[in-house]
């Protein structure tokens, strides 16, 4: 299969793009850190191919997908997983700046992601869009409201995109869990170290993620 991955350089994104490649499947990845992407590219070459993009900026990721899709099929699973988490703090006290940094990434990321990919699958009639949603997606916490408010947003744009696609594709919002990572120790502290790490987790996503098909379409779905 061919997969497409954003945020792929760190955390869950290289986890799946490692996994998958493992499993060998092409893997088509993303990232905003140059250092990654070329670490990345060392190890893996073609057919797998990774790319510097920041999902926020809806030109460079026409461009992106311009040159993914212009000799090559469209992917059979497009993964929108880059995010950010914001300082934790109540709303009021949340800078403007950084609001506007983590929904561009959030929100406006997913779905420039959308726009520039998902045609040329609306076209050949098949593959899924899997949106990376949370917890915090379906439940709020204190101090994590803008976070809360990026991923409730990823929910009620899957499932109407779900309602928008032609038969024989899915568009699912997934909850990854509660993993091991960056952003989870942002939030957590050393309380993250006692849950699973991202590799470990990979191994259990990935073959869930290859099983999602028509039938759990516009369904918020969690990896267990």
């Amino acid at each position: 299969m061919k997969i497409v991955i954003t945020g792929a350089t760190r955390g869950l994104g290289r986890a799946l793009a490692e996994e998958y490649i493992r499993l060998g499947h092409t893997v088509i990845g993303c990232g905003r850190g140059g250092e990654a992407i070329f670490d990345l590219r060392m190890a893996y070459s073609a057919p797998h191919d990774f790319s510097v993009v920041d999902v926020a900026l809806d030109n460079k990721v026409a461009i992106w997908a311009a040159k993914i899709l212009e000799s090559d099929s469209p992917p059979d699973i497009l993964i929108n997983n880059a995010a950010l988490m914001n300082r934790l703090a109540p709303v009021w006290e949340q800078d403007d700046r950084e609001f506007t940094k983590m929904t561009d990434v959030n929100i406006r990321g997913v779905a420039n992601v959308i726009r520039h990919f998902v045609p040329a699958m609306v076209a050949k009639q098949k593959g899924v869009i899997v949106n990376l949603s949370s917890g915090w997606g379906r439940s709020v916490s204190a101090d994590v409201g803008p976070y809360c408010m990026t991923k409730w947003a990823i929910e009620g744009l899957t499932k109407a995109l779900a309602e928008e696609l032609p038969k024989g594709m899915a568009a699912v919002p997934l909850n990854p869990g509660v993993i091991d990572t960056d952003m989870l120790r942002q939030s957590w502290g050393e309380g993250a170290a006692g849950h699973i790490k991202a590799e470990a987790w990979a191994k259990i996503a990935a073959p869930f993620i290859l099983k999602l098909g028509p039938k759990h379409n516009g369904q918020s779905l969690t990896v267990s």
